[in-house]
């Protein structure tokens, strides 16, 4: 494999650059190094990114097979709320094997990248925030215009994305300013929110948090005075959000998805069949364990719901079926959160494109994180180690079977990224997803199989008739 690691693909956003849609990168004259990764977006120390103070960041990676032309492309777009995480984490090197080229990028994270403050509209009454979506544009268009001089090629790029990777990966099918940059989609995670915030609600936001970092008057240029470290202080550090900002995102996604507004290209869509478990330990970690007394108050908080509805919700999920609170609630999360609304994506999409559902269900995928007392099982992000070479102490060791699994997805990714249709040896034919059969891909060693009844077992009927 050969790597091309910190290429700039847009201008540094400092300055009078922060807070607006990504320049063009500075040329060069002769041969520039590419041997080491770029700084990474500007974020506190977190179990999911590094800490960094550097604005300068809009750089990628390109990894490719050493010999090879016309070879697809797969961009790669990594998790962490919008808040945190860096593009020199994952390591495509089993991708890669398979005949791909991989590449990896930074993107604008927290209020850097999603402030939306009417201050900083580009002309009055203009839309404001998503800057982090216009980043990854901006990365798509240098795939374009580039990837060719690595032996890719630039008709058959697949985006693909983790948690709020693959919620950017929703997004970037429905933005006009995405059409045509890519022609395939892996989603990972990602159908976590399905209405992004109305620009409205944003700018109220972006107003608090410029008088929070003593900006009152909303003036642009004390925006981009503010130092970044008071920046990364004063934001929310519990996720960022897009918004419906009228530019970069018209509309909401779900709506958009229903009614066919997106790029009718093929898609590879799922979620783990324990995703909440993580949010629930680390909820615990931080001193807020769930416990018997306090379960209807954690789902009322978790789900924004009225007290009336939380308890309708006890009755489905009662703590009696379930070994302990934290576990009663992690099927709480999992179902309303992440399976039941990535369920309801599948249902729309495959109208208008061809769709292949999965579910992650490794239920012993190693875990990083410290015991919270209760297993992790196939919770959210756990897959990643499955498709890439993780950093030292961020996953396990895959048993051999495990091995099998992870050998067997990164085949389906990538014939998936050549030909549109997933494929492994050895593996189950994997049929386009159908609202009436609803058949998806359980990821589960040693080989991946066929399953049924997904909506069922996470209770998407309750959830439908008005749960959430």
């Amino acid at each position: 494999m050969d790597e091309y690691l910190g290429i700039p693909y847009a201008a540094p956003p400092v300055g009078a650059l922060r807070w607006r849609p990504p320049q063009p990168a500075a040329h060069w004259t002769g041969i520039r190094p590419a041997t080491s990764f770029g700084p990474h977006c500007p974020q506190p120390a977190t179990p999911f990114g590094r800490a960094s103070t550097s604005e300068n960041c809009l750089f990628l990676n390109v990894y490719r097979p050493v010999r090879g032309t016309g070879l697809p492309v797969m961009v790669w777009i990594h998790g962490g709320g919008f808040v945190a995480g860096e593009s020199n984490d994952y390591d495509p090197r089993g991708l890669v094997s398979h005949g791909v080229i991989v590449v990896t990028l930074n993107y604008r994270l927290g209020a850097l990248g999603f402030l939306a403050d009417s201050a900083l509209a580009s002309h009055p009454g203009g839309p404001a925030g998503d800057y982090g979506l216009m980043d990854q544009q901006a990365a798509l268009r240098w795939v374009q215009a580039n990837i060719g001089a690595f032996g890719g090629e630039p008709a058959n790029v697949t985006l693909f994305g983790e948690s709020a990777g693959g919620q950017s990966t929703l997004l970037q099918l429905t933005s006009p300013g995405a059409r045509g940059l890519f022609a395939k989609a892996i989603v990972e995670s990602g159908g976590y929110a399905l209405e992004p915030i109305s620009l409205a609600a944003a700018e109220a936001q972006g107003k608090a948090f410029a008088a929070k970092v003593g900006c009152a008057s909303q003036s642009a240029a004390c925006l981009r005075r503010v130092p970044v470290t008071r920046i990364l202080a004063d934001e929310d550090q519990s996720g960022a959000s897009a918004d419906i900002d009228g530019s970069v995102l018209t509309q909401p996604l779900d709506t958009a998805l229903a009614a066919g507004q997106f790029s009718h290209v093929p898609v590879i869509d799922g979620s783990n069949h324990d995703e909440w478990r993580l949010f629930v330990a680390l909820a615990k970690f931080e001193g807020h364990p769930v416990t018997q007394a306090n379960y209807v108050a954690t789902i009322e908080s978790t789900l924004h719901v009225s007290a009336k509805i939380a308890a309708d919700i006890v009755l489905q999920y009662p703590l009696s079926s379930y070994p302990s609170p934290p576990l009663a609630m992690s099927a709480v999360g999992t179902d309303a959160i992440f399976s039941c609304p990535t369920l309801l994506l599948d249902q729309d999409m495959a109208r208008y494109t061809p769709v292949y559902a999965y579910e992650f269900n490794d239920e012993h995928a190693p875990s990083p994180y410290p015991n919270p007392g209760f297993p992790y099982a196939a919770t959210h992000a756990s897959e990643l180690q499955y498709l890439f070479t993780l950093p030292a102490g961020a996953h396990g060791t895959l048993s051999a079977a495990q091995r099998r699994l992870s050998a067997a997805m990164q085949a389906e990714w990538t014939s998936f990224a050549k030909t549109g249709v997933p494929s492994a040896p050895g593996a189950a034919r994997w049929p386009r997803f159908t609202g009436s059969d609803q058949v998806m891909l359980s990821l589960v060693p040693p080989e991946p199989k066929l399953e049924t009844g997904f909506g069922n077992e996470h209770h998407c009927g309750f959830w439908a008739l008005g749960g959430d």
